[in-house]
């Protein structure tokens, strides 16, 4: 039986917001930016938090378009990524493949956004952006997979009712832990009535069993072969012909040979292992003997720093692309990664510029583009659940109790957080029916975990997400 929805979301009479509009022309025609905070009460009435969002509505008044419901992961991160990368009418003006200069990386109108399609609204969780716990209570009481969900899902509920948008078709889109919310989200909105239209999953880790290196956990190895192979032929250690058939045969190979290997443990004889660490080199451009000397487990960390061979520089880890220093010369594990360096600065100091002065949202209160305490600090325990977090089986409920969902899963093939085989393997085991499963569509872009910082690939976001927002 579906819960109920919490008395904290029927009040007699809406909280008001605190708010700042402006009026932007862009690429799409005139549109309104309002900044504002949303208040969330507890069963009694009282303040525990103040969600702050920013919204775009296109002119014009269509309470029939669509409202997409944007946030980003970390956790601990704030909108901003989406925000001004992707979808947004502006959009910082970030080099690719350098890290941006302390300066000059102002914001530019964004011909890719996806405003024509959807009015947009980008939200900060609480402890990220302007949002804080108020009250008696705490942030802490938020950074829970569980209270994260329901926070949002609430604020969904009062902006919807606050703005007069219950007709509107209704979408989601979060990216990296943000398509982790987004499988939690679209359950508990089915349950609170509020019927999705689509969800747009951009980086997906639904399920961290498939992405948490850990002992015993064998999985993640099998995972993020196919992208250890597409970065080895980037970076010009491997020369193929067709990268696609070479990213096939990486699949079948990580499925047929290395997985089964990699579940005889110790029991695996040294001839073979020593054949499969030539074959994972000849993926990988890796050394065969280093790969064999680690029981043919191949870390994330460890491939970021190796692949370029001897001495202080990497590969990015959100983005594989991306090649800078090293914080210790000599290492053999990533410490540093210059894909979210190129972009940190540049971001910070767009968005508050962009808030601040030109929609006139006045605080002295700093705007947290990423909380590392955030991020630190989850807890990712869920309500009688055990084992990895995996949103999955949420979506999968969701999609069941909602046949009409469509999901995409959007993905980098550089991305060295989220793998997209990894995202397959999530896609392969919903345990839909095949009904269901042609409700899902999977994209790629040849670029990292935020594919739009790479100029065609935000491109071809565009159109991919045209073509999905069409049906």
């Amino acid at each position: 039986m579906a819960d109920e929805k919490p008395e904290e979301t029927k009040p007699e009479t809406p909280d008001p917001e605190t708010s700042e509009s402006a009026h932007f022309d862009g690429p799409h025609g005139g549109y309104t930016v309002t900044a504002s905070t949303t208040h969330l009460r507890d069963a009694k009435g009282k303040e525990k938090a103040t969600i702050f969002s920013v919204s775009y509505v296109l002119d014009g008044d269509d309470r029939s378009r669509p409202v997409t419901f944007c946030f980003n992961g970390g956790p601990g991160s704030s909108s901003v990524w989406l925000q001004f990368g992707a979808y947004g009418p502006k959009r910082v003006d970030l080099p690719d493949l350098e890290i941006a200069p302390p300066a000059g990386c102002g914001l530019v109108d964004n011909e890719h956004s996806i405003l024509d399609l959807t009015d947009l609204v980008f939200i900060d969780p609480v402890g990220t952006g302007f949002s804080k716990a108020q009250g008696e209570t705490e942030d802490k009481a938020f950074h829970n997979v569980d209270s994260d969900v329901e926070s949002v899902a609430e604020f969904i509920w009062r902006w919807l009712s606050n703005n007069g948008r219950w007709a509107s078709p209704k979408y989601i889109s979060g990216e990296s832990y943000g398509t982790t919310r987004c499988g939690g989200l679209a359950l508990k909105l089915q349950e609170l009535g509020i019927q999705l239209t689509g969800a747009i999953l951009v980086s997906l880790a639904m399920d961290f069993q498939t992405i948490i290196f850990a002992p015993a956990n064998d999985l993640p190895n099998v995972l993020y072969l196919p992208t250890y192979a597409a970065l080895a032929h980037y970076h010009g250690r491997i020369e193929v012909d067709d990268l696609d058939a070479f990213l096939d045969e990486a699949r079948r190979f990580a499925v047929e040979e290395y997985g089964p290997a990699l579940m005889l443990g110790s029991r695996l004889t040294e001839e073979r292992k020593a054949a499969l660490a030539g074959k994972l080199a000849a993926l990988t451009g890796l050394d065969a003997d280093e790969i064999a000397a680690r029981q043919l487990r191949i870390d994330y960390l460890w491939f970021a720093r190796t692949l370029l061979g001897a001495g202080d520089k990497t590969i990015g880890r959100l983005d594989g692309r991306y090649v800078g220093r090293d914080l210790m010369p000599q290492g053999r594990s990533l410490t540093r990664d210059p894909s979210y360096d190129a972009a940190i600065g540049a971001y910070t100091a767009a968005t508050n510029d962009f808030l601040r002065r030109e929609v006139g949202w006045d605080t002295s209160s700093p705007y947290n583009v990423l909380s590392l305490a955030v991020n630190q600090g989850w807890s990712f325990e869920r309500k009688q659940r055990l084992g990895y977090v995996n949103t999955a089986e949420d979506l999968r409920q969701a999609m069941v109790a909602n046949p009409h969902l469509k999901v995409l899963f959007a993905n980098g093939l550089y991305d060295l957080a989220t793998p997209f085989f990894a995202a397959e393997f999530t896609r392969d085991h919903l345990s839909v029916d095949t009904d269901l499963a042609g409700q899902i569509v999977s994209t790629y872009y040849p670029a990292g975990h935020m594919m739009y910082f790479h100029p065609p690939s935000l491109a071809q976001l565009k159109a991919d997400l045209a073509s999905f927002y069409a049906g």
